[in-house]
């Protein structure tokens, strides 16, 4: 971790999840839990729960949980570490500097340098355009019919009418040459010497997630070439690993992420209230965009331009999408070129529309491979199904893919047992893909044995931590060693040892894990839904049957990975005993 575990543990300590929780979400107190709207999904009814006494909070609707840095970490769309710095600040804890190596330190001293001289410019350049010099460039983005609000919000500025003006700025501010050259604002002349390549542009500076500027686009006014210029790699602007917009789009909380491609086109979507709209950076969308995007949704739009190129970048986006994992839909935009366009002609509420319409990208893709063949001839036809059936052999998955089967098979008419027979084919001739063996009618999957195994652990957990008493009852028939999970045998590790020292903070248990999707996991754990028990007698039975499922599926377990060690061997012998045992105790709360 970046921090030490305790001083993680103070902050979250000093943070209490109710106080945290209210200045996002309005709640209502009923018992020992406060209720409220999700945050994370649309909701009329409060299914939202925080727990004080845990200091943990469930959703019932959608099903998210957690302690209050996974909270922050989900709202603000923090990393762990972020999400530390801001609840330290919050509850006025001082951290402790990062130790650095001398070369961590001059790359660190180098990236601040960085920061602060894009900075300097893009102020230049924001008031520049508000001059009577930047009156050109004003002028275009009125005409592009930008209000001044929006202008304001994303940094909108001008470069006047000669390179030198920047430069003999960022000198004055006290930046050297050196620097100013390796920020990618300025390169060396013979002629004019230290000259800035921006110039006679409308500025966009582009933010990363923190909203620091990191580069530039420039717009040139008039005929010049090129038309849109962006600042070069530097250390701290690398264009494959940033996305214009995603400053603001990362905390919309939209459920889906818009792609676009051009900066005017983000502008214009977020002026019309589409605030998750973003754009790759002067190069095509790349694989580490995607990780990007997957950080904030699983959803992602895509707004391309209409025309040839734009529906070449969308097939090529939405495989991306597709091998980073997340899900892609396209939205059309025609008769208009762009989102841009679009928004100027038919305004926001034909843009949802055209939001709520999106095409799966799957069928996008094939409803474009359609057009490359005459369906009125056979011959050509018949190329079109082996083409569906190759792109079927695409998906990994054997029930998504025979879902796709089915609906394609619907949607042009083609037969699914023969559609199927031709990705069986074609999966043989290439070892893409095996067919779907499809369960018979009337049976149905049951859940499979490791999957009972994990909820009768989860749900053991989390019993004890509704009900830490219990555990007084039960310690001497259980132990960490009884959860075959290894997160579950961390978690329980960690709780029952609180417990014996007479502790107890669940909420704590969850910090322990840096890595966002392994929290997320150890907050489930405490959220099981227990079942709904009536009487005593059938409370001690729910109890005693949980605790002997947890017991014999370790002495299955450890059976099942015996081999010949003597020490494995002993393991089950010892757990063939304590089963034994158990089975003919009774246990009574």
């Amino acid at each position: 971790m970046y921090y030490p575990e305790e001083l993680v543990e103070e902050v979250r300590s000093k943070n209490d999840i109710v106080e945290v929780v209210s200045g996002y979400v309005k709640l209502q107190r009923k018992g020992n839990n406060h209720w409220g709207c999700c945050p994370f999904h649309n909701e009329k009814t409060p299914s939202f729960s925080v727990n004080g006494p845990k200091q943990m909070y469930h959703c019932f609707g959608c099903g998210v949980s957690g302690n209050v840095y996974t909270f922050v970490m989900k709202y603000e769309n923090y990393s762990f570490p972020e999400a530390v710095r801001f609840l330290a600040g919050r509850a006025g804890v001082q951290l402790p500097e990062l130790e650095y190596t001398d070369e961590m330190r001059r790359k660190e001293s180098k990236r601040a340098r960085l920061l602060e001289v894009n900075k300097a410019a893009a102020k230049f350049f924001y008031y520049q355009l508000r001059t009577p010099r930047g009156t050109l460039g004003y002028q275009y983005l009125q005409k592009r019919q930008l209000s001044d609000e929006t202008m304001h919000k994303f940094g909108l500025g001008y470069a006047g009418k000669n390179g030198e003006d920047l430069v003999r700025y960022l000198r004055e501010k006290g930046f050297e040459d050196e620097l100013i050259k390796e920020s990618g604002l300025a390169s060396f002349s013979e002629k004019r010497g230290l000259v800035s390549p921006f110039w006679n542009r409308v500025m966009f500076p582009i933010q990363d997630g923190n909203h620091r500027v990191i580069g530039f686009g420039g717009r040139v006014m008039g005929d010049g070439e090129p038309k849109y210029l962006n600042s070069p790699e530097t250390p701290i602007f690398d264009k494959r690993r940033n996305l214009y917009g995603l400053n603001f789009a990362r905390t919309a909380r939209s459920g889906n992420i818009i792609l676009c491609e051009g900066y005017m086109d983000v502008i214009a979507m977020h002026q019309a209230g589409f605030h998750q709209a973003v754009a790759s950076l002067g190069t095509a969308f790349t694989l580490e965009q995607a990780g990007l995007l997957r950080r904030y949704t699983e959803n992602v739009l895509l707004a391309y331009d209409s025309d040839g190129a734009g529906v070449k970048a969308a097939l090529r986006g939405i495989g991306i999408l597709r091998e980073a994992g997340l899900t892609g839909r396209v939205i059309n935009m025609k008769p208009y070129k762009d989102p841009d366009e679009f928004m100027k002609a038919c305004g926001r509420e034909a843009f949802q529309e055209r939001i709520d319409q999106a095409e799966n990208s799957f069928f996008f893709e094939i409803r474009i491979l359609e057009g490359q063949y005459d369906m009125r001839d056979p011959e050509q036809k018949t190329r079109f199904h082996r083409e569906i059936a190759r792109k079927l052999c695409d998906f990994t998955e054997d029930v998504e893919r025979e879902n796709y089967l089915q609906a394609v098979a619907d949607k042009y008419f083609i037969g699914a047992e023969n559609l199927r027979r031709l990705v069986v084919s074609y999966a043989s001739r290439t070892g893409l893909a095996r067919p779907v063996e499809r369960p018979k009618p009337g049976t149905r999957q049951k859940n499979s044995p490791q999957e009972s195994a994990r909820r009768s652990q989860r749900l053991l957990v989390t019993w004890i931590t509704d009900e830490p008493a219990i555990y007084g009852k039960i310690r001497q028939y259980i132990s960490p060693e009884d959860f075959t999970e290894e997160m579950y045998r961390k978690v329980a590790g960690r709780l029952f040892e609180q417990l014996e020292q007479g502790q107890f903070r669940p909420a704590d248990i969850i910090s322990m894990f840096e890595d966002e999707e392994e929290q997320k996991q150890a907050a489930e754990i405490f959220n099981t839904s227990l079942p709904k028990l009536q009487t005593g007698q059938e409370r001690e039975k729910a109890l005693h049957d949980i605790l002997m499922a947890v017991k014999k599926n370790r002495y299955e377990y450890d059976t099942a990975n015996m081999g010949t060690d003597m020490g494995a061997l002993n393991r089950v012998i010892e757990g063939k005993r304590a089963l034994e045992e158990l089975a003919k105790t009774h246990i009574s709360l």
